[in-house]
């Protein structure tokens, strides 16, 4: 045997693409099922599947990366299924659930509703757009505008949590449309925000801070105990721990220049 044709390493079987793609496709069925749902008025439904397409999320590219089976295509396409899950579906039950009452007002605010449903949708298409454009130009501990995920998880959160106290949809309407057009902003911004990730650089690049573990096992505690609860706490915290970040490195540079 030829030594050159020994030592070759063999081809990986393409179909292990197949693994890290599964999970996309997984989050991408979560986001659709979410938009079913919500049109049905099974608004706590919609919220868990929000939720399981984010977690089949983080593991795609975890799969991809453990497999060394990272492609073009599987970024690609885990992009647009990004859009559906956590762009489309949590504008369609925040419309279904709250937004749609607000033409009961009048003409002009019913127009209003679903126009803040497609201001938040059309946000994490840019959101998403961007991130792609800049992904190997920023620093990966910090994502620039808050990460669509995590805007789907505090909108769906809400709504779980209103569900559970049979807070009403209609009744906190104008409270909806807030948040959806403030979430969508949040995500086109400039604020950062920590990606708990490491150095950016390296080997250590996903490395995580020995905190962070500790956090992870409290929350999952809470999540046993008040999913819905835990869920919105977290995500509120997370959405606006990049604005306080802000003012304090603002303040912070003010304080630098006065003395």
């Amino acid at each position: 045997m030829d030594e050159t044709t020994a030592s070759t390493p063999r081809p990986r079987p393409r179909g292990i693409y197949l693994l890290p793609n599964l999970f996309t496709t997984g989050g991408l069925f979560g986001g659709f099922f979410a938009i079913i749902a919500a049109s049905q008025g099974r608004f706590e439904a919609a919220c868990i599947a929000i939720f399981v397409a984010a977690v089949l999320d983080g593991l795609d590219g975890r799969v991809a990366r453990l497999t060394n089976t990272q492609s073009e295509f599987g970024v690609q396409y885990d992009s647009l299924a990004d859009l559906v899950s956590f762009g489309m579906a949590p504008a369609m039950l925040m419309y279904h659930w709250a937004l749609l009452a607000l033409k009961q007002d009048s003409l002009t605010l019913g127009k209003i509703g679903w126009l803040g449903a497609f201001l938040y949708a059309a946000c994490a298409a840019l959101r998403l757009a961007r991130f792609n454009s800049q992904v190997g130009t920023v620093d990966k501990r910090w994502f620039v505008g808050l990460a669509s995920p995590a805007a789907a998880g505090l909108m769906a959160s809400a709504v779980w949590v209103c569900e559970v106290y049979d807070w009403s949809g209609e009744t906190l309407r104008f409270g909806a449309l807030a948040l959806t057009v403030v979430t969508g902003l949040l995500m086109v911004s400039r604020i950062r925000y920590n990606s708990f990730k490491g150095s950016g650089h390296g080997p250590k690049a996903d490395r995580v801070p020995f905190f962070v573990l500790v956090l992870v096992v409290a929350i999952l505690i809470a999540l046993w105990i008040a999913p819905a609860q835990t869920l919105l706490g977290t995500c509120t915290l997370y959405a606006l721990s990049g604005p306080l970040l802000w003012f304090r490195r603002r303040h912070s540079a003010g304080q630098d220049a006065a003395t």
